[in-house]
Parts: C-alpha cells; sequence; structure tokens
C-alpha cells in the first residue's frame, strides 16, 4: 500500500451520553434478582476507566427485553445515519467531492443489512453508482485496522480517486436482557456506540501508510466473538484476553517489523484499540512501554467506551489532531475476533 494517505479522519457518536454510573445501575436493576453475587461482578464498572459512553437509545429502553427482528431494525437506521455524519465530516476536511470517491468500504459487526448499508449510503452522499463497495463483516474490533489496511491497498487501483472507509458499531443494541452471564455484564460494562470514517489518497499531507501484516493464532476462536441465538447476537468476552497479549504480542511486532524490514526501536508512535483498561495495561507491559505511550487511546476509552471497530479511528483522530509530523514511524494496532492481530505501519 506504499503511497496512500490518510487524508481526513471525520467522527460521530449518537446522542445519549450516559455516565458509566447510570449504566452500572440499569445492570444491576435488570439482573439483581437472576445473579448470585451482582455486587462483587459489578465492580468491573467502577475499574473500566470509562466515565461517559454514547447509545442510540436512551437507558429505558435497555431495562427491557427486544427480539433480534427489533434491535436490528435499528440498528439499519441509526447506523446508517451514524455513518452518513462520519463519512459527511471525513469528506469536507479531505476538502473533496461526491465525484472524487471511487471506492467505499463499510466495516461493522453488530447488525445485519442485505443489501448492505453502504448501498443507501451511496445514495445519501451523491456518490456514483458505479463505486465501488466492499462491506467487511464480522472483523469486530479488528476492523478499523484491517480496514485501513485494506482500503489503503485499494488506492492503488483507482487512478487518483479516493478510497472512503466507514466504520459503524451499535453495540448497545446486542445487550442481552435475559443472558445473566458475567460475560455479558462485563461487556455491558465497556462497550458503546459510534461511527467514524477516513478518506484516503494518493496524495495530500496526512500521515503515509506504508505497509501491513495480519496474523491469526491458532485454536483461539473461542476468545471473542458472537454466539447467535434467538435474541441476537450474545458476547463471547473471555477474561484471557490481557493473558494473550502479553504472551502473543512482541512476538508479533517483532515479525511485523522484521517483514517491514523496520527496527522495532524506530517505531515511535503506538495508536492501539482501547479495548478496555486491563487490554491497554497488557500492551504497556508486554511491549515494555510507559502508559503515556497510549494516552490518546485512554482518553478515547474514558469518553467513549469500547465502540469495537470504530474506537481506533477516534485515536487516530485525535493522534492527527494532537501530533505534530516528524517523520517517525508509528504501528497502529487492534486486535479481535479469531483471535487476531491487524497492524498498519505509517509515518507522521
Amino acid at each position: 500500500m506504499s503511497g496512500a494517505r490518510i487524508m481526513a479522519v471525520g467522527t460521530a457518536v449518537p446522542p445519549y451520553c450516559v455516565r458509566q454510573e447510570e449504566v452500572k445501575a440499569l445492570v444491576a436493576g435488570v439482573f439483581k434478582e437472576r445473579m448470585s453475587r451482582l455486587d462483587k461482578l459489578l465492580t468491573v464498572f467502577d475499574n473500566t476507566g470509562i466515565e461517559t459512553r454514547h447509545l442510540v437509545c436512551p437507558l429505558e429502553w435497555y431495562t427491557v427485553p427486544h427480539s433480534f427482528a427489533e434491535a436490528n431494525a435499528l440498528y439499519q437506521i441509526q447506523a446508517l445515519e451514524l455513518a452518513e455524519q462520519a463519512a459527511r465530516a471525513a469528506i469536507q476536511q479531505a476538502g473533496a467531492g461526491p465525484g472524487d470517491i471511487g471506492a467505499v468500504f463499510f466495516i461493522s459487526s453488530t447488525g445485519i443489512a442485505t443489501p448492505t448499508l453502504d448501498t443507501k449510503l451511496l445514495s445519501r452522499l451523491g456518490l456514483s453508482r458505479h463505486t465501488v463497495r466492499l462491506p467487511l463483516w464480522g472483523l469486530g474490533c479488528a476492523g478499523g485496522a484491517a480496514g485501513l489496511a485494506r482500503a489503503g491497498e485499494y488506492v492503488k487501483a483507482l487512478s487518483g480517486k479516493l478510497v472512503l472507509l466507514v466504520a459503524v458499531e451499535l453495540c448497545s443494541l446486542t445487550f442481552q436482557h435475559g443472558d445473566a452471564s458475567k460475560a455479558n455484564v462485563v461487556g455491558t460494562g465497556l462497550f458503546s456506540d459510534g461511527a467514524a470514517a477516513v478518506v484516503l489518497g494518493a496524495t495530500g499531507r496526512g500521515p503515509l501508510m506504508f505497509d501491513s501484516y495480519s496474523t491469526l493464532f491458532d485454536n483461539t476462536a473461542a476468545i471473542m466473538g458472537w454466539d447467535v441465538v434467538e435474541s441476537g447476537f450474545k458476547v463471547r468476552f473471555s477474561r484471557d484476553i490481557p493473558s494473550l497479549i502479553r504472551e502473543r504480542l512482541p512476538e508479533v511486532i517483532e515479525q511485523a517489523c522484521c517483514y517491514w524490514g523496520v527496527e522495532k526501536e524506530k517505531i515511535k508512535h503506538y495508536l492501539v484499540h482501547p479495548g478496555g483498561v486491563k487490554v491497554l495495561q497488557a500492551y504497556e507491559d508486554s511491549l515494555a512501554l510507559a502508559p503515556e505511550t497510549f494516552r490518546l487511546a485512554y482518553e478515547v476509552l474514558a469518553r467513549y467506551g469500547n465502540m469495537s471497530s470504530v474506537s481506533i479511528c477516534f485515536v487516530l483522530a485525535e493522534f492527527l489532531r494532537k501530533t505534530e509530523p516528524a517523520g517517525q514511524y508509528g504501528i497502529l494496532l487492534s486486535m479481535g475476533p479469531g483471535f487476531c492481530a491487524e497492524q498498519v505501519l505509517f509515518q507522521w
């Protein structure tokens, strides 16, 4: 993908901003009669590093059960609205117009639609009906980094046209009212809703993307993902994720740097998906880096929670806003279902 540049990043969040203690109280009310030792489990809400999150529905909506059909119908409406907001913001920041976009990559894992939502997004944005579309589903938290990598690779094929990457996740709509499991409570303590869009092109002044590196770990499918049940997507979320990161990440980073021909010591920026405080601490421990290295990830986590594939784009937006270019190498990294790691090498 050598030569692809990140031209602009747009973000969008739904209107309902809630404090972490409000969500904690909601979960306590929903499960207090069905879970033993709930009080102890609820302490997870106090240790997430999250202060506020944005949801597509008011808190009252989550206090009663909803069918998969009802939740997914909301996904199709609200995800499209947020995707359009983020896309318009990115296109405007890039100084581009509808005629400049040659391809749209659409990332999401928290709802389904056929035709995919990018078909409607093309119409709303006024893009050509001949625009290349590539929806990517099921990448979860790794989707933002993987999407950037694939979009960057496609820039060279477009002969001067731009690529629009859109990621949108409505994690809150997957809340399982009838699932009195630890994984469901922990997931409710972390996940939130949002959208982001990135415009990539062959020219411009943004970060230069050099290459990517993908890793799928053997025998780790049970670590993270969805179990599809009658009421929708039931989260699969293992407590072993931080341990796996500590064990595997150093080697994966070394392999990537070797593949890229870049010394690890020359990597000065680490933009990582803020999956949670324990995940960020695992990054610090495994790479022997100071917490300050991941300051932007901590800030995004505190303000927005874990928006799955979208979060890494929020970190990227903050990085571009707060960091002056100095010709330094950086790695953009997300880990997600598979279990997998997706890395992008850039220079800024």
